[in-house]
């Protein structure tokens, strides 16, 4: 089983995205999702083509071999990465390396990502911060923050993925306990499923077991309120909706 940055990507968004993605099921066309994933690819290739503009030539490297040389290196950008340690593998937009002045001292290697939009979320800071896993499993140097790039003003973000680690264990844990097991993850529609390959696959399981998610707009928290009164299907939910309140429990 490996968790590489696409299966671990997919589960931010949605477990049974992620559950779909790892059995390598095939998904529908989705003219949004296109959309968005040949703009974050456009996005990303202009960035890399303006860092590469500010350094000389022979001073990056592109899909560099592994593990990397730390002694040896003399890149200051390294493009597409992959670092791969143990059932990770992490698929790096950049490394940037920041040599150091004092003789003995360590490079700084801080992993760089693109994001074409205009607001950074929350799971934008998480994949970084997977990145900033792996990473130092590969190179034995420890990497404590990483940058976006983002929106029309290329605006740089520093994130701290040292306080972020934690939590990155904790959702890979998720993963592999889901990967591992025998049984899909509940599904749940949510706001994500409109740039979602698998969107019609998913809808139509909905309909079919008439499952709560198929109201918009209600959350997580709502969600668990009904099904903790048993109500777990919208047919239900009209019923109870419906019953005077002086007769519900």
């Amino acid at each position: 089983m490996v968790i590489s940055t696409p299966i671990f990507e997919a589960y931010l968004k949605c477990p049974s995205k992620c559950w779909f993605l790892f059995l390598d099921k095939k998904g529908d066309a989705n003219i949004y999702s296109d959309f968005l994933r040949k703009r974050n690819n456009a996005y990303r290739v202009a960035g890399i083509e303006r860092l590469m503009a500010k350094i000389r030539h022979g001073e990056s490297v592109v899909k560099p071999s592994v593990p990397v040389n730390l002694k040896t290196a003399t890149w200051l950008l390294a493009i597409d990465l992959v670092a791969r340690k143990d059932r990770f593998e992490s698929c790096l937009h950049v490394v940037e390396r920041i040599p150091t002045d004092g003789q003995g001292k360590q490079a700084q290697f801080i992993p760089i990502r693109f994001i074409f939009t205009n607001k950074i979320t929350k799971n934008d800071k998480l994949v970084p911060a997977f990145d900033a896993l792996v990473l130092p499993e590969m190179i034995r140097i420890d990497v404590s923050h990483a940058k976006i790039i983002y929106g029309s003003c290329l605006t740089t973000l520093k994130v701290r993925t040292s306080d972020l680690l934690d939590e990155v264990r904790k959702l890979t844990e998720e993963i592999v306990k889901l990967l591992a097991s025998k049984s899909p993850p509940d599904l749940i529609l949510n706001r994500h499923c409109a740039e979602c390959v698998y969107q019609a696959q998913c809808r139509q399981k909905a309909i079919e077991i008439d499952d709560l998610s198929l109201l918009y707009g209600m959350n997580k928290k709502e969600r668990n309120r009904l099904n903790s009164k048993g109500i777990f299907t919208v047919t239900c939910h009209q019923r109870f909706d419906s019953t005077p309140v002086s007769q519900r429990q």
